[in-house]
């Protein structure tokens, strides 16, 4: 696997070095060994999959508060998805920042999102499904959100949004 460092500390683009044949590919999409050689949550107690209906679906911006705060590891693994980390923690020089990726079945792109950050994403395509990896339980008294339209992040959706949960709609803008 290659780990690309982002422009958000903490942050990763991780991309699998598939093994082709004449059968096919097979590639290796977690090591806890090279994870933790790159200094990357190696631990995972939860993996979640969500299905997308229709294109320009837009879920998040999510995360979970201390001490409850979680890893995931986001991948696309059928259609597409514009995949998004936003920097919360206050100290950072990165705060309220964003980085957006696609993430395709084709592709096999993971994005690795640590503690700190909110995730989300918008479905690209109709029947899109995304497989996660959480490095802790679900708490959902501890779970937090920030609006996927707050101005001053600027995410520049690259569809137009036709689906938000009526939960997600209602959260509230990042503290600036």
């Amino acid at each position: 696997m290659k780990f690309e460092p982002l422009p958000l500390i903490g942050a990763y683009l991780i991309t699998p070095e598939p093994r082709t044949d004449e059968r096919g590919a097979f590639l290796r999409v977690f090591c806890a060994r090279e994870f933790a050689a790159q200094g990357l949550e190696a631990r995972y107690v939860q993996a979640n999959m969500s299905t997308n209906v229709r294109a320009g679906t837009v879920r998040g911006l999510h995360f979970q508060r201390l001490p409850y705060a979680e890893v995931k590891l986001v991948r696309c693994i059928h259609g597409a998805v514009y995949d998004v980390v936003v920097d919360i923690r206050k100290n950072s020089p990165t705060y309220g920042k964003y980085f957006g990726a696609e993430l395709t079945g084709e592709n096999q792109l993971a994005m690795y999102v640590p503690t700190g950050f909110a995730h989300g994403y918008q479905s690209l395509t109709d029947a899109a499904a995304v497989h996660y990896m959480v490095s802790e339980f679900y708490a959902p008294d501890h779970e937090g959100g920030i609006h996927h339209a707050d101005p001053v992040i600027g995410i520049k959706w690259p569809l137009p949004i036709t689906n938000v949960s009526a939960k997600d709609a209602k959260l509230p803008r990042l503290k600036h």
